[in-house]
């Protein structure tokens, strides 16, 4: 147990005290609400392939970007507007669908030319195709 020692001052003056309790709350909301802007990955690899699946559950197949240059793939969504029904009030409102961007340095066997993508379910899966280690390699003669 933690005792927590309080001056005259902040005894007598209960909506600081108030204000205290409601910007630890407000921190705690705060942090949560950043960790939910940018989407869970889990990124596993088989023989065949590099496999990126990503939560982002409540968006569209259309709403993801995704672009590769050189060696970096990245996912991003652009914020999309969400219009009240019938001039709806809320007393707490947690859905949101801001920006978010992440990036993936590719290894240097994937076959960046054989990059596929699906959603399903709210899970983005993008299957990242692997090179045969025989193509990577290049032998070159000396002249």
């Amino acid at each position: 147990m933690t005792l927590v020692n309080f001056n005259q001052k902040t005894r007598n003056n209960a909506p600081y005290f108030n204000n205290v309790l409601e910007s630890l709350f407000n921190d705690v909301e705060t942090k949560s609400t950043i960790k939910q802007k940018v989407p869970a990955v889990n990124i596993s690899e088989s023989e065949e392939s590099y496999i990126i699946d990503l939560a982002a559950p409540g968006l569209k197949k259309d709403d993801f970007q995704i672009k590769l240059k050189k060696d970096t793939l990245t996912v991003a969504v652009e914020e999309k507007q969400e219009e009240n029904k019938e001039n709806q009030v809320f007393s707490r409102r947690e859905f949101s669908y801001g920006n978010f961007s992440r990036s993936f340095n590719l290894p240097e066997n994937a076959a960046n030319e054989n990059i596929s993508a699906a959603y399903l379910d709210g899970i983005l899966t993008i299957k990242i195709a692997k090179q045969d280690e025989k193509l990577l390699q290049k032998e070159i003669a000396v002249s």
